[in-house]
């Protein structure tokens, strides 16, 4: 989270020294060489004076890396100046505190209660990062290790008031609302102090056995409810589905019945009208031959009325031959036992 030490600060003050010294030395020997050879007078301080200068140079440059923000102090007194990442100059006494200002992520396990006295193992990730403009606000009423001092309590004091504030089985099922109402009272009071929540969430929730067996029994016993409620529901549609058949197929045989009804009395219906109509015309016809005979008994021959008899007998016939055979002989004794019986039964 932060870089730089005071030993670089002390690395940087002694090149500087040392960069001086070499172009006192320098400047000194210059003058003091006057009688010596010219290489000797020149060369020599020219040399010194050289060193001296880059000593005091290299002294001065402090690099802040990509993704940090430098804080300035002088003898430990913050400035109000931020550096940017990149190479700057400024005096060797004055120290350069590199703060990170990336997203940093960091997860804390903690052991928390609920309403009901349950204990809880809960693993909170908060990702964060500190406002660029206000490093040096964060460094000076803070100091380096702003995560532990800070963060992490504050952390603590939110994820375990929250969970106190719901039942064992409540955290299981609002565990998304949870993290929410957690993350946004982490945010509101981590702002007060420079420090911005980008994203926080709660990675994992461990009951006590005891605790665990309780649910799943509560589970299964749940879902055997609700898989025998649903069985129960399935057989009531079942058994609505066959009464629903059953009604359809009664009105099905009943319509069937009915028109198989209708049929049956029109077909009955025409052969009475046929029977009516045939009846209508052999007394038709038999009117014209009475007609005729009232006009001329001679109009038809016996042999004319046997064969008109003997149409409208075959007309009439069903096709069933007699079961029974009389000969003539056989019709005559017939008809004389009946009327010796009639005779006989008259006194």
């Amino acid at each position: 989270m932060v870089s730089g030490s005071k030993g670089e600060k002390i690395t940087m003050l002694a090149l500087f020294v040392f960069g001086v010294l070499f172009l006192a030395v320098g400047v000194i020997l210059f003058f003091t060489l006057k009688g010596k050879k010219a290489v000797l007078r020149v060369l020599l301080p020219v040399l010194l004076c050289m060193g001296g200068a880059v000593l005091a140079i290299v002294s001065c440059i402090r690099t802040v890396p990509t993704g940090h923000t430098g804080i300035v102090t002088t003898f430990g007194r913050v400035e109000d100046v931020n550096y940017e990442a990149g190479v700057h100059f400024t005096a060797p006494w004055k120290e350069v505190v590199n703060m990170d200002n990336r997203n940093q992520r960091e997860s804390v396990d903690l052991l928390c209660f609920s309403s009901d006295i349950q204990e809880v193992t809960v693993r909170y990730t908060v990702n964060y990062q500190i406002s660029k403009q206000n490093a040096q606000t964060i460094y000076k009423e803070i100091g380096q290790d702003y995560y532990n001092i800070v963060i992490v309590p504050m952390l603590q004091q939110g994820v375990k008031s929250e969970f106190a504030k719901y039942t064992a089985e409540e955290l299981l099922n609002n565990r998304r609302v949870l993290s929410d109402d957690i993350m946004r009272n982490l945010t509101e009071k981590l702002a007060g102090y420079n420090i911005i929540v980008i994203d926080a969430s709660i990675e994992n929730l461990d009951f006590s056995d005891v605790f665990t067996d309780a649910v799943e029994a509560k589970q299964v016993a749940e879902q055997r409810s609700k898989q025998a409620k649903i069985e129960q529901e399935q057989q009531v549609m079942e058994a609505e589905a066959a009464a629903k058949r059953a009604e359809i197929e009664a009105k099905a045989n009943a319509a069937v019945a009915k028109i198989a009804a209708e049929a049956d009395l029109d077909v009955v219906k025409i052969q009475a009208d046929a029977a009516e109509y045939a009846g209508q015309k052999d007394a038709a016809v038999i009117g014209q031959i009475r007609d005729i005979l009232a006009k001329d008994k001679t109009a038809l021959t016996d042999e004319d009325v046997e064969h008109l008899l003997v149409y409208y007998y075959i007309q009439k016939w069903s096709g069933t031959l007699p079961e029974t055979y009389f000969s003539s002989d056989d019709f005559y004794q017939l008809l004389a036992a009946l009327g010796k019986s009639q005779a006989g039964s008259n006194p």
